[in-house]
């Protein structure tokens, strides 16, 4: 192991996250927590873009850190930090030569983005927002949120079980397909996932209710 390799063996090389899946991550969990649970929207709402806020926001401090100690260590050991370039460039499958090149004619552009994006996946001018997240998960929750409800309001009591049953699972299933759309996934399988999730849920929440002697949905 080379002496950059050594000093840097302790630095998460992770991928980035950027703005899309960002707003796909935080849209795909509102809407599967609200379509789930329906009861007190605005609650649920303000709660989930809290926690979206407060997740976000640590990992774009994170992401921050990381910055500041990668511009830190290139002015305080450039050298090592060109060697250690020069060695992830190698490790992608280019040459000994190649990689020193592109390593030197990088570090002469921008280094601090260079080792940026091969050491973190971090774009520094594409960090995560969480106002974005927050007004996503806030949405997508109350969106979610919706169909079940109305599936619960206005069918006669006798249909009310059944009715929101199938509204949820339609619901969980268009969910699922939009987000793999986005993302590009496969799009039976999401929606398979959310569908059977929201099934477990439903017939949990059902069979708890009947041991409580209170799973009817009484007029």
């Amino acid at each position: 192991m080379s002496a950059a390799s050594r000093i840097h063996a302790d630095e998460p090389h992770v991928g980035g996250v950027n703005q899309r899946l960002n707003w796909l991550r935080a849209g795909v969990l509102g809407a599967n927590d609200g379509i789930v649970s329906v009861a007190a929207i605005v609650g649920g709402a303000v709660s989930m873009a809290l926690g979206e806020y407060v997740s976000v926001s640590s990992q774009r401090d994170t992401e921050r850190a990381l910055i500041e100690k990668e511009r830190r260590e290139l002015a305080e050991m450039p050298e090592q930090e060109l060697d250690e370039l020069t060695q992830l460039y190698r490790d992608r499958g280019l040459s000994d030569a190649t990689a020193r090149q592109v390593a030197v004619e990088l570090t002469a552009h921008d280094a601090l983005a260079a080792h940026l994006e091969v050491e973190l996946g971090i774009n520094q001018d594409d960090l995560v927002n969480p106002w974005h997240a927050a007004l996503s998960s806030a949405v997508a929750f109350t969106a979610g949120a919706i169909l079940p409800m109305l599936a619960i309001l206005l069918p006669p009591p006798a249909w009310r079980i059944p009715v929101t049953f199938v509204a949820v699972l339609a619901a969980l299933a268009v969910t699922g397909t939009l987000a793999a759309h986005l993302g590009d996934a496969p799009k039976t399988r999401a929606a398979v996932r959310l569908v059977i999730g929201g099934a477990l849920a439903l017939v949990a929440t059902w069979a708890i209710g009947r041991l409580l002697g209170t799973a009817g949905v009484a007029g």
